[in-house]
């Protein structure tokens, strides 16, 4: 920072490593710098002889500096105009001599324009944003807000994240923005930050209602007003139930993003399944095949915010299958190991166990809220015992050994592998000499060769295939 100065410029700390110092909360690793005074090539020069440097947002005006412990966003304040739809349609002009003031009327909400000059010890709150983070209020600048649809989801995540309010005076603002011109990816980075970082995503998803953002999501917006039978759900309809699933899932995360992600996306859609199903039989809402339903449904959603497909069928099956953990439970007395065995070949037992627990609790009261899990629990010990609390069985019988054995080519193979799997599943199998024992009980004497190992190289391919 003093090295700015000495090339007559001045530099602020600004954004949202401010406004987390002020909510004394962890400040992120990224920091943003607000450089004024001197031309982006001496600012260039400057930073290139501290460490990494990367000019990828050169052209905005942003360079990146990567050090051992942090990075940083340097950047020159500029001026924007709108030119076009979407993300990109801006033109950018940097002007190194513009007062702070005027840089930070663009920025989105008054509690991210503050900035901190470092060498004066001094903040600067041109738009009275530390008063707004006492009130705990989310409010815009100006007109330039309206230019970047994204910022309505900004409110969201930022109002569950810091459990503030929207101003009144936004919130008219946010309903009349679309989100059509957003790509999905920025998108699902406001989702993420509102599921991985906010303790109560719940309030998260309350605002997106009143802000108008779940009109983009009919999925969601549909859960509203979906009754459930009272005797099983006290606290009402659909929608409430999955802001209560998605406060409980908040308190079992892992720390790992990745695992984290799925579960919380898993637990906004887990009844997603209900509003097409929900029907009043025999003097109670039930909701008939509502797991198919919530799989289709679940992929609908999600491809609205990310193509990712991987983490989409991950999460449809943990949604098809979340009611599972506690119907083996209430059924223990008859489930056999197969039955275990076969649901951790469709799912995760760990995962899945995680989504049911916050489920379980998204039907009582806060303060009633048991830290236990019976039918949880129980889950797991059964998937413990078999080895399969965090993985699929495997089968013991590969390919190789079926060449091992010497037997003849045919179109058979494949479905001996399943058949000698299934064998496995049900129990009738406990080890590979028992499989290899069963395949020579069911095949003929004239399918195998005669002689260990005598195959030739069509059969050796079509084996291997199996492997």
């Amino acid at each position: 920072m003093q090295e700015i100065r000495d090339l007559g410029g001045q530099s602020f700390l600004v954004g949202g490593a401010v406004r987390d110092f002020l909510l004394n909360q962890k400040i992120q690793k990224d920091l943003d710098v607000e450089v004024f005074g001197i031309r982006l090539p001496d600012l260039e020069n400057l930073l290139a002889k501290a460490g990494k440097l990367s000019k990828v947002g050169k052209s905005f005006g942003v360079l990146k500096l990567k050090l051992t412990d942090r990075e940083y966003d340097f950047s020159l304040p500029r001026q924007e105009w709108k030119i076009g739809p979407g993300h990109h349609g801006f033109k950018v002009r940097s002007l190194t001599q513009m007062a702070y003031p005027s840089a930070a009327s663009r920025r989105d909400f008054t509690i991210n324009s503050i900035a901190y000059d470092p060498l004066n010890h001094q903040f600067l709150d041109p738009f009275q944003g530390k008063r707004d983070l006492e009130r705990k209020i989310l409010r815009h600048i100006g007109s330039s807000f309206s230019e970047d649809p994204l910022r309505v989801l900004r409110a969201m995540q930022f109002s569950a994240r810091f459990e503030f309010r929207v101003a009144p005076e936004t919130t008219r603002l946010c309903r009349t923005l679309e989100l059509d011109e957003l790509p999905k990816e920025r998108i699902f980075e406001e989702f993420k930050k509102l599921l991985l970082l906010s303790e109560k995503p719940s309030r998260g998803l309350e605002t997106a209602r009143e802000l108008g953002i779940l009109k983009a999501f009919p999925e969601i917006n549909h859960l509203a007003g979906i009754p459930q039978d009272p005797k099983c759900h006290p606290e009402g309809d659909v929608w409430n139930h999955t802001l209560r699933v998605l406060d409980a899932a908040a308190t079992l995360k892992t720390g790992f993003d990745a695992k984290d992600l799925e579960l919380m996306l898993a637990a906004l859609c887990h009844d997603l399944g209900r509003e097409p199903t929900t029907k009043y039989i025999h003097n109670r809402w039930r909701s008939l095949a509502e797991h198919e339903s919530g799989y289709i449904r679940t992929e609908s959603f999600l491809k609205r915010i990310t193509e990712e497909s991987k983490l989409i069928r991950n999460i449809q099956l943990l949604v098809r299958d979340h009611l599972h953990p506690q119907q083996l439970y209430n059924d223990r007395e008859r489930i056999r190991s197969s039955d275990i065995l076969r649901l951790a070949l469709r799912v995760s037992i760990r995962d899945l166990v995680r989504l049911a627990h916050a489920d379980y609790q998204g039907k009582m009261s806060i303060s009633g809220r048991p830290n236990n899990f019976p039918a949880g629990e129980w889950l797991l010990d059964q998937a413990r015992r078999l080895s399969v609390q965090d993985k699929p069985p495997q089968p013991f019988l590969k390919g190789r050994h079926l060449i091992e054995m010497g037997i003849k080519p045919g179109p058979e193979i494949g479905k001996l592998l399943k058949q000698a799997f299934d064998v496995q599943i049900n129990g009738e199998i406990r080890s590979l000499n028992e499989a290899m024992k069963w395949v020579e009980s069911k095949l003929p004497h004239q399918t195998k060769t005669g002689k260990k190992g005598n195959l030739d190289a069509e059969t050796k391919n079509l084996l291997i295939t199996n492997v």
